[in-house]
């Protein structure tokens, strides 16, 4: 339905579509906020006495045999040895299972939530997103005291919703951008996730340190409400559902996307053609970036806090700002990144899938090198925060490279290429938490990490090799789908001698 936009100041003077995409970065940011949170917080919830007293012998073993290991001093400003203790004494296991489960519900969700959004109504797949996550980090520190299986599900929770929302953005984005803006606007969206790293990382250190653990999920839940409201009364699924627009933006989003100025009928939905998707080598070419690339995100993301308090000696302050900092260089790198290629791609200058891999290249290559450097530097602090810094920041390449493909290559189905890959993607985000905390019990050590970094290495270089051969910025065939046996005759039908003359 075209609904009107004249004597509306927004639609006039604000781009409708830009509107969505600042909204929609800001909720992938708090759902990233949310996420990561209680990586911080949990430094400070948990008794780290208690736990070196409960470890102590294995640790004795563990000195025992290491003794060439080189220990990481940590300090506080008068010199002295420092340690923040929390109610707390979970294992490490216990540690990995609480932080891990947060992607059992991500696992599930991602393709129903998908199909919904491509169905129905992808504005309310994402409100119900931001929504879920707002009311289980309220809960979290009433439910953590009760028992951490209570947490566990509060967790779990917080996966159901955050699994819908990039498949939910992506359906969003195949409306609203126009392929000239893709980039960028799919770039402004998605560094949402590392701005909200970054707000998160900042807020959770300095409230757990300052004001207490339980701050961190009240404060920062209570906060996101607002989103929600903003959220309800100016996005809309479609342009052409959207009062909040001018009539010349909207016909150009629609003319961009292959339809009529004018034609304001809604976009129709198609059957996923399943067997065409799960044999496309530019699809599989993105399954398994995205999965390489999110070992790495997901390992940088969890475990950054306590590799710098665990080897790296950083008290509370320290972690919260020395782990926070390179995912605001990220989001600064991915919209510069984005934005250069769109201009490249504008004047002609290379191809969309010559952007894509770029995009893709910094986003696996740079981390790779950096990791490898980390593992050899030892305590040298200022190094190690200057390598992950250029590491975690060469990252937003994904934004524009293979993370917006999606869209690219069969934008009638963006929503459910996200949910396939993401969830394939998911599995590293599980196996991550337990991986770290079953190599790094009581073995605390650079060495440990060592082995860490190393397979985070070697998955990069198959996403390289993977994506540089296989990956394609072009639309596939399969995007294109018969909609019912009607379509297909008439397409077949031969004209008549009248339709002839008038051709």
């Amino acid at each position: 339905m075209d609904v009107p936009a004249k004597g509306n100041i927004l639609g006039r003077f604000i781009p409708a579509r830009y509107v969505l995409a600042v909204l929609g970065s800001i909720g992938m940011a708090i759902v990233y906020g949310l996420k990561v949170n209680l990586s911080v917080a949990m430094v400070g919830m948990l008794n780290h006495t208690a736990l070196k007293l409960t470890s102590h012998d294995t640790d004795d073993v563990t000195d025992e045999n290491t003794v060439t290991e080189v220990e990481c001093q940590a300090t506080d400003s008068n010199g002295t040895a420092t340690e923040l203790n929390g109610p707390f004494v979970w294992s490490s296991e216990v540690q990995g299972i609480v932080l891990s489960c947060y992607f059992w519900g991500y696992f599930v969700s991602q393709i129903p939530g998908a199909r919904v959004a491509e169905l129905f109504s992808a504005k309310w797949v994402m409100f119900f997103s931001v929504t879920i996550n707002v009311v289980c980090t309220l809960l979290t520190p009433v439910m953590a005291e009760a028992h951490y299986a209570a947490a566990v599900v509060m967790r779990v929770g917080e996966g159901i919703g955050g699994g819908v929302t990039f498949p939910a953005m992506h359906v969003l984005l195949s409306k609203w951008a126009p392929p000239a803006e893709r980039s960028v606007m799919a770039a402004l969206v998605y560094a949402g996730t590392s701005l909200g790293t970054v707000i998160s990382m900042l807020m959770a250190g300095i409230l757990t340190a300052k004001v207490g653990w339980e701050s961190v999920f009240y404060v920062m839940g209570g906060l996101s409400c607002i989103w929600c409201v903003l959220w309800v009364l100016l996005v809309q699924d479609t342009p052409q559902q959207q009062p909040l627009i001018s009539s010349e933006e909207r016909d150009m989003i629609v003319t961009s996307l292959g339809g009529k100025a004018g034609d304001h009928s809604e976009h129709k939905k198609l059957p996923v053609p399943w067997r065409a998707v799960l044999r496309s080598p530019a699809f599989l070419a993105i399954l398994v970036s995205h999965a390489c690339s999110n070992w790495g995100w997901y390992m940088l993301l969890i475990e950054l806090p306590f590799y710098m308090k665990q080897v790296l000696k950083f008290n509370m302050t320290e972690n919260a700002v020395s782990t926070a900092l390179p995912f605001l260089s990220l989001w600064i790198f991915s919209m510069a990144l984005s934005r250069t290629l769109d201009w490249l791609r504008g004047r002609n200058l290379i191809t969309t899938t010559t952007a894509r891999k770029i995009g893709t290249l910094f986003a696996s290559a740079v981390p790779a090198v950096c990791l490898l450097a980390l593992c050899y530097i030892g305590c040298n602090r200022g190094a190690a925060v200057a390598l992950m810094t250029i590491g975690v920041t060469s990252i937003g390449g994904m934004f524009c490279g293979f993370l917006s493909n999606h869209i690219d290559i069969a934008p009638n189905f963006a929503g459910t290429l996200m949910a396939m890959t993401n969830t394939v993607a998911t599995i590293p985000g599980i196996v991550v938490p337990i991986f770290v905390g079953v190599l790094t019990h009581g073995n605390q050590t650079i060495s440990a990490w060592r082995i860490i970094f190393f397979v985070t290495i070697g998955l990069y270089i198959i996403e390289i090799i993977v994506y540089t051969l296989f990956g394609s910025g072009e639309e596939q065939p399969w995007n294109k789908v018969p909609e019912s046996k009607n379509d297909i005759d008439q397409e077949a039908k031969p004209l008549n001698n009248d339709e002839k003359t008038s051709v």
